[in-house]
Parts: structure tokens; C-alpha cells; sequence
């Protein structure tokens, strides 16, 4: 039965969340996509036949057709994840696997490390960089609080770059210490000492992550030169520092500021926004994806300046609906279409005069709209279908009974089964066969091992069972009580051998742990199929609210019917 629901969930999931058709993808890129680690896609490769094969083997690296692994992933009913980052019709696209490119894996990174490869990634070539270290194009971070920005940027350009930074009084100790030769690091206060006159009109690049701060010396600072297109407002930091950053510019510098949304709208900065935007310097403002802050918190912009003609407008980019932070674009050849309005679902060149009205705010999601609207007829078909499926999975629930016969009081530990040679607690990195038990990293359930790629994730220690002796899926049931309970000392939360030795099950005939392993897979089974149906329907939600703001549907398609009210919510888990 859930092998039919699956299933059918799949082909729900298919057609409600039609997937994006990139052609040429990096393994990394279909890693990614598919919600899995780069080793997944190895294995996939080397266990599965029916694999895709790679359709190019150029200089940038082996590149796959997405729509061949897309459908791959579909009939082998791993395509689990595919709308967890946004791949709707009616979502913003995929933009960072656009072209070939780095084959980097960002799964391990923070917030702070991929913003600050964001960063770098809109900062276009040092084409006319020599091998001169004295002449090399400086590359500038006025905020350095730390070392993510400049390292990203020495990612990208190497030697070609001159990299500085000023660090202010708190942090300058731990790093110049710990600079890296060749970075010019100098001290000072932030906004208010500029260690770097000598740059001032010379940096070809600049970036910058300004130092979280609700207020900046603007009375102190009044007569600075630096404020050529307006006073900030006190209360208006990121402003002062947009300025600050232009400065350093040279004349075909371009500089790229992480910013609060609060600053593109913010009243009292009213005449700062206006005045950049006459004068032609802001050619872009991206709104980028919630997470992606020092902090790890909250939302941020990118604000591109550089020296140029007035007229040609401002680049709207709207990122903010991607689902993943990941899936920013970090290849220069990708934000250049987005720069120039090339990419309508995402990114809009919007003319001066339409963002001069009166207030001047600068919000990518006000200019850009999302062309593509959602089918009635076919979300009326995909509400119809999950309605059935949920129906399907109501009759699958368990039904509870009081078990009889003796309490399972009589327990053997892990230690003492590997004694009497009915398991054996194998090497951390020994390759998992199906039916061995797998703990995991992070406090998470020992599972049994399916003999899939899945099992390469967070892997601390793994047991081959004896199968005539124990049912592999009893075994987790039990083994995970104890397991999850261990207190844990280590940073990625994971049982040492002797934590799994301490772990006990019940001691049973075959026969009966093959009834509890029964149950257990059940259940196992009915989650997973419950978690696809949750994905689905919040897809279906979201594309049906679309629906309703784009005039595409009509309230009454969203009429109420028979369902649980609050008030039988509140009896239900009362009687519960």
C-alpha cells in the first residue's frame, strides 16, 4: 500500500512542482538540487547503471543534462527535496547552476562564508590585472570585523588583487596576528579614522559588510567630504557607510555593500536614496534570501555603486523566495544577466524616473513581478488528488491495542550481543550494507541501513547485525531510546563506540522481534509518506495564495469545507 502511495504522491509532487529545465549541470550542481551530499551522486554513479551518463567532460568540469537526472530522480523516487528550495512554476528559478562553473560544495559553509562568496562573485573580472604586485588593482574592506570577505575575494582573484582592510580597536589584535602575508590590515575606528586616504578614488573594488550599529556619529562627522550625496540621519549607519565606500572607488571601481532592508526605505533616508539614484552611482539593489546576515538572522540587501553616466536606471533583483541560501548565484557570468534585466522572473531594469516618487524606496519586490501564473485547472486537479491521498493515509493509521504477555523487561546491551558475535561494531568509514544499523551525527535516530547512497550521510558508527539472530528493524526501534538519551560531549553530537555499546534492547525470540520490526518499517513508512504529502500541500498552499494576489483565481476557490474548525481542534487534543 505505501509503495503505491509514494507513488502517487510522486506524481503529485511532479506535477504541482514542475522542476526548472537548466541543461548542463555540474555533480555538485545535481547534489544540490537533489538535497543529498556530492559523495551521493558518486555512488549513484557507480551503483546505479540507469545513472545518466555525463553528456560533457569539458574543461569546466563533467557536466550531466538536469533533465535527464531530473527524471531519473523522479522514477527512482528520490526527487523527495526537489521543491524544498523553491523549484515551483511559479517560484523564482535556480539561478546559480545557470552556466558551467565551480564545482564547490557549500554544504558545510555558514551564512557569513556564502555571503561573503556572494559578495565577491558580483565583483566583475580584473582584466587588467598584471602579474605586478605594485600594480595590481586594490580590493578593499573598510569594515574588516573579520576574515570572510577578503578571503573570498582572494578565492576568486588570487594574485591578481591587492587585498586591504581596516579593522577597528576591538578587533585588531586577533587580526593582524593572524593575517595572512600580503593583506594590508591597518587600524582605526570605524567611519570615524580612515586609514586608507592614500587609497581614496584609487580602489578598483570594494566590499563591505558593515558592523551591526542602530546609530553612527553623523554630528561629529558633519563636515566630512566623504557625504557627497547627502547626511546621513543618525540613524542611518548603512547610508554613511554606502557613501564611505563609494569614495574608495576608482573610476571604473565597483563597489558591493551589504545592507538592511530598513535602508532602502527608512523615511529619514529619503535624500541619500535620491540622490544616489540621480546621480546614477546605485546600478543595483539585490534582495538576497532570509539567514544570509553575520548574524545568521534576518534579511539583507546587496547594493552595487559604481562611477557611471546617470540615466540608465537601477537593476532590481529579487532573490528573496529562493529556498535555499545556497542557491545564490556565485558565478560572475550569472549576476551579469541578472545586472543588465536579462532574467525577468528575478531581476527588472528599472528606469530613474519611476523610482523618484517621493519616497525613493528601494525594494527589488516592488518592481519585479513573476510572469508566470498558476494553471486553475491544474491546481484544481492536484487539490482533488491529495485529497483522496490524504484519505488513503487516514485508513493507513495504526490502530493502538494494549499489548499482553509478559512486560519486556529482560534487556541485553550492544556490548554483550557483540560478545556473543550476534552483531559487530564495524569501522566508522566501512562502506554500509543493507540491514546494518547506522548512528548518526547530530542526535539524530539510528536507522537501518538501506544500501543506497542515503546511507553516506553523518555516519558515526555502524553494526552489522546477524539476521538469524536479529530483525534489523526491531533493533532500531529499541536501540534508539537509549541512544537518543546518551548525553553527548562532542561538537557534531555523535555516540562514540562505547555510547553504542551502553545501548540495550529487549531480549526476544526472532520470531516476535520480526513482529515489532514489522510494525516499526510501518511506521517508518507512513511518516515518509506523510512528510511528501506535507511538502505538497504546502506547495499547492503557496501556489493557490499566488494565485489569489495575481487575479489568476477567485476567493471562492478557496471556500471551506468539510474540516477540523479550531474549536474541534481545541476537543480533539482535549480528548487526546
Amino acid at each position: 500500500m505505501f509503495t503505491k502511495l509514494r507513488d502517487s504522491v510522486n506524481v503529485s509532487y511532479v506535477g504541482v512542482v514542475s522542476l526548472e529545465e537548466r541543461d548542463l549541470v555540474t555533480a555538485a550542481a545535481v547534489a544540490r538540487r537533489a538535497g543529498v551530499g556530492r559523495a551521493a551522486v558518486a555512488n549513484w554513479r557507480k551503483r546505479y547503471p540507469d545513472f545518466p551518463q555525463p553528456v560533457s567532460d569539458a574543461g569546466s568540469g563533467t557536466l550531466y543534462s538536469w533533465q535527464q537526472v531530473e527524471k531519473w530522480l523522479v522514477g527512482t523516487g528520490k526527487a523527495d527535496q526537489l521543491a524544498a528550495s523553491g523549484r515551483t512554476s511559479t517560484g523564482t528559478q535556480l539561478l546559480r547552476d545557470a552556466g558551467p562553473g565551480i564545482d564547490r560544495d557549500l554544504s558545510d559553509l555558514t551564512a557569513p562564508e556564502v555571503l561573503a562568496r556572494v559578495m565577491a562573485s558580483v565583483l566583475p573580472p580584473l582584466d587588467d590585472a598584471d602579474d605586478s604586485a605594485e600594480h595590481s588593482p586594490v580590493v578593499l574592506d573598510p569594515a574588516c570585523v573579520d576574515r570572510l570577505l577578503l578571503g573570498a575575494v582572494a578565492e576568486r582573484f588570487g594574485a591578481q588583487a591587492r587585498l586591504a582592510g581596516q579593522v577597528s580597536d576591538s578587533h585588531s589584535e586577533s587580526l593582524v596576528n593572524g593575517a595572512v602575508g600580503g593583506v594590508d590590515l591597518r587600524v582605526g575606528r570605524f567611519l570615524e579614522e580612515d586609514r586608507f586616504t592614500d587609497v581614496a578614488g584609487q580602489a578598483r573594488a570594494v566590499v563591505c559588510t558593515p558592523p551591526q550599529q542602530k546609530t553612527w556619529p553623523a554630528t561629529k562627522l558633519a563636515a566630512d567630504p566623504r557625504w557627497r550625496f547627502g547626511l546621513p540621519d543618525p540613524l542611518d549607519p548603512d547610508l554613511a557607510w554606502v557613501q564611505a565606500c563609494l569614495a574608495f572607488l576608482s573610476p571604473r571601481g565597483v563597489a558591493v555593500v551589504a545592507v538592511s532592508p530598513v535602508a532602502a526605505v527608512r523615511p529619514s533616508g529619503r535624500h541619500v536614496r535620491d540622490m544616489l539614484v540621480r546621480a546614477g552611482v546605485l546600478s543595483a539593489v539585490i534582495a538576497l534570501p532570509a539567514g544570509l546576515t553575520r548574524s545568521g538572522e534576518g534579511a539583507t540587501q546587496l547594493w552595487v555603486l559604481e562611477h557611471r553616466e546617470p540615466g540608465r536606471g537601477v537593476a532590481m533583483i529579487e532573490l528573496s523566495g529562493l529556498g535555499d541560501i545556497r542557491d545564490v548565484p556565485l558565478e560572475y557570468p550569472v549576476w551579469q544577466r541578472l545586472l543588465d534585466g536579462r532574467d525577468p522572473l528575478v531581476s527588472q531594469l528599472v528606469p530613474t524616473i519611476e523610482l523618484l516618487d517621493g519616497e525613493t524606496p528601494l525594494l527589488p519586490s516592488r518592481y519585479v513581478r513573476r510572469p508566470v501564473e498558476p494553471d486553475p485547472a491544474e491546481l484544481a486537479a492536484a487539490t482533488e488528488r491529495l485529497r483522496a491521498l490524504y484519505g488513503d493515509v487516514g485508513r493507513a493509521l495504526p490502530q493502538p491495542l494494549g499489548r499482553t504477555g509478559s512486560p519486556l523487561a529482560d534487556v541485553v546491551t550492544v556490548a554483550e550481543l557483540e560478545r556473543s558475535r550476534a552483531l559487530t561494531l564495524l569501522p566508522r568509514d566501512a562502506e554500509p550494507r543493507a540491514g546494518d544499523i547506522l548512528f548518526r551525527t547530530m542526535n539524530r535516530e539510528p536507522v537501518v541501513a538501506t544500501g543506497t547512497p542515503d546511507d553516506d550521510r553523518g555516519v558515526a558508527q555502524v553494526l552489522g547485525l546477524d539476521p538469524d539472530r536479529l530483525d534489523a528493524y526491531f533493533f532500531a526501534l529499541f536501540v534508539r531510546v537509549d541512544a537518543l538519551a546518551a548525553p553527548v560531549g562532542n561538537t557534531l553530537s555523535a555516540l562514540t563506540r562505547d555510547d553504542v555499546k551502553r545501548c540495550r534492547v529487549p531480549r526476544l525470540p526472532i520470531a516476535e522481534q520480526r513482529r515489532y520490526g514489522e510494525a516499526y518499517r510501518h511506521l517508518l513508512e507512513l511518516g515518509r509518506v506523510a512528510t511528501q504529502l506535507a511538502t505538497v500541500t504546502k506547495a499547492v498552499v503557496a501556489q493557490t495564495s499566488y494565485g489569489l494576489t495575481t487575479g489568476a483565481l477567485d476567493p471562492s476557490a478557496v471556500t471551506r469545507r468539510e474540516t477540523m474548525t479550531t474549536e474541534t481542534a481545541k476537543n480533539e487534543k482535549r480528548t487526546t
